[in-house]
């Protein structure tokens, strides 16, 4: 993959098939690599009108598309998904600039782009099929079809700030919804470059509408009167305030996919090489800026001494630094998320918590926001802890020790989340016990709690979700599901209901 940097040019935000300047915005924020402070990727102004003239144009847009046949839409999205394919290598490097990500991390969800569209049209659309019931009524045919819902408002995250709000936007695509997307203000730069290569797909003007902008340009998009839906993916926080501020909007269907406090549990029978490995990717790919990374490993006191030895030399190994080096970590993503990392460092210390490995700032070639790894071993589980219920978004774990099984399952459902555990062990009924009581919408076995399959549904419970699970998911809550009564008798007079008479003479 070549490093040669190509320039961006703010074009402004992409409604009804064209991109429109913003003259006259209402703010402006810099889009400034957190791999390289040098980095100017572009300046973004931002005009919170052109949020209702994208509305708009996507309601107006929405008839036209929903009308399509299934194949007609087909069409337009395969010819996405060439696109997609074609221009992986530009979008990951886009991706490693907005982000930081090394780039195999990144051409990794750039290759996702179209492997989801074929998912989504091979797999995924089986669950909304069209379905007859025969004698659903004695001699009455039933039908279940799913239609389309509207408008859907896809609010992206930063940490995948291609692939997570694609797979919002494909089922809603090929459902027949018209959508319009607002990236975070992080990762502008991903947002516009998915714009151009929708352009170059040709759909319909209005299909698909892209506004750049800030928190509030969010808070009136979620609001607008023309939206029927709004599929979120970032914290609980800003999940919380989506909902909070859409309480009287009963029509608006709310797909939230928010934060995690993930646990794997290593058993003392577990393959120990394997469990390190896989928590090691856990609790450190992507800087731990993962809503599904490891923040918390228990270990049966058997192997805790060796897993913890080993795992803590083998994080101080792994490499961090600039996107183009292709290390294992990239930068945290701002100086807040920074600032944040510290505190929770401190916080730690504070709640009886050793700390095995400190996690500090770096100081590299390439000034950004880099951070080492960290460690902090848990003396005492505690519910009520700061430290041990936060999500931290950065490549902190804690490390506890426990021999009951039971224990390990309180632990893990202690935080108020409940997005993935992971159970490192060859015993298949502690699996089983685990798949009764974890509070989670993931449950992997012998296998970390990041990545995730688009075969699969994705969600969690408690502050982790709303139950609407994305991923081969998605495509339900893209619909609403209609049911019919067919028939095709001719009318019987002997079946009249008692009281009643329909004899006109």
């Amino acid at each position: 993959m070549s490093t040669t940097i190509f320039p961006i040019k703010y074009k402004g935000d992409f409604i009804n098939g064209r991109f429109v300047p913003v003259s006259k915005g209402d703010g402006e924020f810099k889009d400034i690599s957190p791999a390289d402070l040098s980095d100017l990727v572009m300046t973004v102004p931002f005009k919170h009108d052109h949020i209702d003239e994208a509305c708009v144009a996507a309601k107006k847009a929405y008839t036209g598309w929903a009308m399509l046949s299934v194949d007609e839409r087909r069409g337009y999205l395969m010819r996405l998904k060439e696109l997609f394919d074609s221009h992986a290598e530009q979008m990951a490097q886009v991706i490693s600039r907005d982000t930081g990500k090394p780039t195999w991390e990144a051409l990794t969800e750039a290759k996702a782009l179209g492997a989801k569209i074929d998912i989504t049209l091979n797999q995924s659309l089986n669950l909304v099929a069209e379905e007859r019931i025969p004698n659903a009524l004695p001699q009455v045919e039933g039908v279940i079809r799913y239609r389309s819902r509207g408008v859907m408002a896809v609010v992206g995250p930063f940490n995948f700030p291609a692939h997570l709000p694609n797979g919002h936007i494909i089922p809603a695509l090929i459902a027949g919804n018209t959508v319009v997307f607002k990236p975070s203000e992080q990762t502008p730069a991903v947002g516009q470059f998915m714009a151009e290569i929708y352009e170059k797909a040709q759909f319909p003007p209005g299909v698909f509408n892209l506004v750049q902008g800030d928190g509030a340009a969010g808070g009136r998009l979620v609001a607008s009167e023309h939206v029927d839906g709004i599929l979120f993916t970032g914290s609980y926080e800003v999940g919380l305030k989506i909902k909070q501020e859409t309480l009287t909007h009963y029509w608006k269907i709310l797909a939230l996919e928010m934060g995690g406090k993930n646990a794997t549990v290593v058993w003392d029978d577990a393959d120990m090489d394997k469990a390190i490995y896989e928590s090691l990717v856990g609790s450190y790919m992507t800087a731990g800026q993962r809503c599904s990374c490891t923040s918390r490993i228990i270990l049966h006191p058997k192997i805790a001494e060796e897993f913890t030895e080993r795992f803590y030399q083998a994080a101080k190994k792994l490499t961090i630094g600039h996107w183009t080096e292709n290390n294992f970590m990239g930068p945290l993503i701002n100086e807040a998320a920074v600032e944040k990392y510290i505190r929770f460092q401190e916080i730690a210390n504070r709640e009886n918590c050793e700390s095995l490995m400190r996690g500090k700032a770096l100081d590299l070639k390439h000034k950004g926001y880099y951070v080492t790894p960290s460690i902090h071993l848990v003396n005492k589980f505690d519910p009520n802890s700061v430290y041990q219920k936060s999500e931290i978004f950065g490549p902190n774990v804690a490390i506890y020790q426990s021999d009951n099984f039971e224990e390990a399952m309180n632990i893990v459902n202690s935080s108020g989340y409940g997005l993935v555990m992971a159970l490192f062990s060859k015993n298949k009924e502690l699996y089983e016990q685990a798949l009764l009581k974890a509070r989670v919408g993931l449950l992997n076995w012998n296998r970390t709690t990041n990545g995730s399959s688009s075969r699969l549904p994705f969600g969690g419970m408690g502050k982790s979700g709303n139950d609407r699970p994305s991923a081969h998911f998605a495509i339900q809550y893209c619909t609403v599901p209609v049911a019919s009564l067919e028939d095709a008798t001719p009318f019987d007079p002997t079946k009249i209901l008692p009281g009643m008479n329909l004899d006109m003479k």
